[in-house]
């Protein structure tokens, strides 16, 4: 079967068949899609399928081990592997390194869905935007369960994906990453969907390294001033990285956190699942408090060895 007959396949067995109707045809695509992988067979189907309006597909992975790779030969989607030491650095490498086709990209995770309705809208982005607008940030709707945690995810969530190829430099910044952006930003209507299909197990092993990450960065940054007034900034992005960066010297903080996530944004609106998942998050600020304790008492006793790399 050739790619041709692959790719057409993958549209019309997609489980958005609305997103063949948001653009008439592939012709009119002016977007790049990276995506980046690491032993995701259980999400990346999923994710494909919400691609079928793009031309220029891409699936950066980091060595994964299970059948990651065969997924993307069974759509004729191109892969590359590169080996994983941050987020920001893999990003930057994919913008960097890659022959890709669109001067606009979308960057996705393999655990996230692409709406008919916010590709239709890059599309038209990546045809109108100004010479000076460089990058759009979106809103992640948070599915776990079968449904979408409205409240308890903290919902809206925005993160920077959809980039002018040359204008943003990402950096690693904890478990995740911050950008730098040479020109203006802007704001998408549409959302992205988070669903990761792995299990419960998985989640908290990957939130045990994202911990150990995050308590890394937490100490490393422990001396810089309060940010005070970017909690009333217009970016939500600066909003929530003074908010985390005050919450992250508060006593009981997982209690505080259960207490603001379960309380104050109207987690129990989300009934027992969202009782459920802020409990889980909560456990992951606990996580990062033992951590950081870990860290600073086998440093003072000589134990420590410091981490030149990062685990995805």
């Amino acid at each position: 079967m050739s790619t041709h007959q692959r790719t057409e396949m993958l549209r019309f067995d997609s489980d958005e068949p609305a997103v063949a109707c948001a653009l008439s045809a592939r012709a009119q695509c002016h977007v790049s899609v990276l995506i980046f992988t690491l032993d995701e067979e259980l999400n990346l189907e999923h994710c494909l399928e919400s691609l079928s309006w793009c031309d220029d597909v891409v699936v950066v992975d980091s060595f994964s081990t299970d059948g990651t790779l065969d997924i993307c030969a069974a759509h004729g989607i191109q892969s590359v592997q590169h080996a994983f030491s941050g987020f920001g650095d893999q990003r930057n490498w994919a913008l960097q390194t890659l022959d890709l086709k669109h001067e606009w990209v979308l960057i996705l995770d393999a655990d996230e869905r692409v709406t008919a309705e916010l590709a239709e809208e890059l599309n038209m982005l990546a045809r109108t935007s100004p010479e000076h607008v460089a990058a759009y940030r979106m809103k992640r709707r948070f599915h776990m369960w079968g449904r979408w945690l409205r409240y308890s995810s903290l919902y809206p969530t925005w993160v920077v994906r959809f980039v002018r190829r040359g204008r943003v430099l990402f950096v690693n910044r904890g478990h995740a990453e911050t950008q730098e952006i040479d020109g203006d930003s802007r704001e998408v209507s549409g959302f992205l969907i988070d669903e990761n299909h792995k299990s419960l197990e998985e989640w908290f092993e990957r939130q045990a390294r994202y911990a150990r990450q995050e308590a890394l960065f937490e100490l490393k940054n422990e001396a810089g001033p309060r940010d005070f007034l970017n909690l009333v900034s217009t970016d939500p992005l600066r909003r929530r990285a003074s908010l985390k960066k005050i919450a992250s010297r508060l006593p009981f903080r997982n209690v505080l956190y259960f207490f603001y996530c379960y309380v104050l944004r109207l987690g129990f609106l989300d009934g027992a699942d969202g009782f459920r998942f802020c409990r889980m998050k909560a456990i992951y600020q606990s996580m990062i408090v033992t951590h950081k304790q870990d860290i600073e008492l086998r440093r003072a006793n000589g134990e420590y060895r410091e981490e030149t790399g990062a685990k995805r």
